[in-house]
């Protein structure tokens, strides 16, 4: 028997373009090839659970094997094979898919079309993205059938032949063209296998060895995992990634079939680099690590599998397509990592303030991205203060409202970016019986805003944006010791010795045990300079003006009694000494001011 044809197709050019552009990664030829080998393998075992097979199923293996010296690779599976009618009718007609065929003929016998992996038809001739020529040898499971070879050298031309072939199932025989001669390496092979079939569900044997885990841990019922399981896993996904801190293990199959695993990892500030890190799978066929469409940007920043049939793809299985099952699963990802949180939050409150510091990150970024994840999250979300204490929403208000409602019924909540550097300001607020958030991730600035916003009759300053009294003021204005005319001349002096026209020089009442000179940048410009550096969109143009700063020199200080009393010059001098003790303060003075700083303290010293 011979049969000689042409394949089906409207058009000779399309051939050319299958061969080369329907796939974003000629790599991927492998994983066509292996998951409808598989395919054919599970039919197989369908059948035979339904009684229409009856014989012995044995060795399902997929076998994958290379050999350099004749430059072919060649796929063998166990399978359901095919006759020669069988071949012309599903090679032949491209994007005639047999996986849909086979599901519409068993869909009323209890079959489970999520278990067939093809769609299109299609992923067979990825072969001739690295072939020139391939073959097929195949023999159906139905008695009575002779075995058939099929030949195709990337042209639309065929050739069917009778074949020798004791067992049933199906071999496929790639000869690798020049160009694609990297394939011939076995640990060329061996990695594109470890990438897109590590879990494929039948046994995928390469060089003698299986390299999949057939049955991981998302296809189990969690009821069934210890947290060793879990945490082994994760190893097995990332084996050079420290431990996650938990993980929520996904199993829905109504409106939409999923299942997954997601952990959350030490975020800390550096999530950019987290990203790319969930595996998308099909059926448990790896499709990418690109999982944007599906899962919410902010989500992104956890590791983990998501297993879904029921997200569409393109033709090449590379590229997600929006619809409504992606927007569907996207909200139930959502709302599981949510109550996940919230459930940790209420159980075990002492583990989750012990993780805070690697996922409050990750929490403000979904309360910023995400409304519905925010309706949520500010029940479990911390406040946490320089003391390292933490607090829920209603529970920091109850703690500030006696104490922080200025005088027009404001709630301000004083907070600190670094705690260090502003150690001074900090200090004079926890003076006056203030608490002072720590507000010093990398997201804070966007979520100061957001609190802003959601948070009724309240807002935030930065403790270094006014000094103690205007941050937040009350009823009680403290008296000036000086009068208008000395309060004049100081305000002179300063002006002078300061000589800069980004210093804007004020002189205001205030404790006499407060600091004799206050250098505070005004908490609109600071916000905006802020969201400048962490890439706050429109506020780019903040980043490039140069820094404004408010100089406040305190009237009711002794310091500025002497200073009118000093001679003349000196009085400059003695402006200019505390005008830099306030820049030493807040880390602002270096090269030829620092030295001259400390040439001046020396000199005042000698004096003494």
């Amino acid at each position: 028997m011979e049969e000689r044809g042409n394949i089906s197709i409207h058009t000779e050019n399309i051939f050319p373009i299958i061969k080369k552009f329907l796939y974003s990664d000629h790599e991927i030829f492998l994983r066509e090839l292996v998951s409808n080998a598989v395919d054919a393998t599970q039919k197989l075992k369908r059948l035979g659970g339904i009684g229409e097979f009856t014989g012995e199923q044995g060795d399902l293996k997929v076998v994958v094997s290379v050999d350099k010296e004749a430059k072919t690779i060649t796929i063998t599976d166990r399978g359901i094979g095919m006759t020669a009618e069988e071949i012309k009718k599903y090679i032949n007609q491209i994007a005639f898919s047999g996986a849909t065929e086979f599901v519409e003929r068993y869909k009323d016998q209890g079959g489970e079309k999520n278990q067939i992996i093809g769609q299109f038809g299609l992923g067979f001739y990825s072969a001739f993205m690295v072939a020139n020529e391939v073959e097929i040898i195949s023999k159906s499971f139905r008695d009575g059938t002779e075995p058939a070879r099929w030949v195709c050298d990337g042209s639309t031309e065929f050739a069917i032949t009778e074949a020798t072939k004791e067992d049933r199932g199906t071999t496929i025989i790639l000869h690798i063209a020049e160009d694609s001669e990297e394939f011939l390496e076995t640990e060329r092979v061996r990695t594109v296998l470890n990438k897109y079939c590590k879990f494929l569900p039948v046994e995928v044997e390469f060089e003698g060895q299986v390299i999949n885990n057939p049955n991981p841990i998302w296809t189990k019922q969690p009821s069934e995992l210890t947290d060793e399981d879990y945490k082994n896993f994760y190893k097995e996904l990332y084996p050079f990634s420290e431990a996650p801190l938990f993980w929520i293990h996904l199993n829905v199959d109504y409106p939409f079939n999923l299942t997954g695993i997601l952990y959350f990892p030490k975020i800390k500030n550096e999530f950019e680099l987290q990203r790319n890190k969930i595996q998308l799978y099909s059926r448990q066929v790896f499709i990418t690590d690109e999982v944007k469409d599906v899962v919410p940007e902010f989500l992104m920043l956890l590791h983990g599998v998501i297993d879904s049939p029921d997200i569409p793809l393109n033709v090449s299985r590379s590229f997600l397509q929006a619809d409504a099952n992606v927007k569907k699963i996207n909200t139930y990802i959502t709302k599981k990592v949510a109550d996940k949180l919230n459930d940790i939050f209420k159980k075990d409150r002492e583990t989750f303030e012990k993780n805070w510091a690697d996922i409050n990150v990750f929490i403000k970024y979904g309360m910023l991205s995400d409304d519905k994840f925010y309706e949520k999250a500010k029940d479990f979300v911390l406040l946490q203060n320089t003391e390292g204490k933490n607090h829920t929403f209603e529970e920091y208000k109850a703690l500030t409202q006696a104490n922080q409602t200025d005088k027009t019924e404001q709630l301000v909540l004083l907070y600190t970016t670094d705690a260090d550097k502003q150690h001074a300001y900090v200090e004079a607020a926890l003076n006056r019986g203030y608490d002072v958030l720590k507000l010093d991730t990398v997201i804070d600035s966007h979520f100061i805003g957001l609190l802003e916003q959601k948070l009724e009759k309240t807002t935030l300053k930065r403790v270094d944006s006014e000094t103690i009294d205007k941050l937040i003021q009350k009823d009680d204005t403290k008296e000036s010791v000086l009068n208008d005319t000395e309060k004049e001349e100081i305000k002179k002096v300063y002006e002078q010795a300061i000589n800069n026209q980004h210093m804007q020089v004020e002189v205001a009442a205030m404790s006499p045990d407060d600091a004799p000179v206050v250098i505070t940048m005004p908490e609109f410009m600071r916000r905006m300079k802020d969201m400048s550096r962490a890439g706050g969109g429109g506020m780019m143009f903040m980043g490039d003006m140069p820094d404004t700063y408010n100089v406040t020199v305190n009237a009711n200080h002794s310091l500025h009694q002497r200073l009118l009393k000093a001679k003349e010059e000196n009085k400059e001098r003695i402006a200019r000494q505390a005008f830099d003790l306030a820049l030493l303060s807040q880390n602002m003075l270096s090269g030829s001011a620092l030295t001259a700083f400390v040439k001046r303290s020396v000199e005042l010293i000698d004096k003494e």
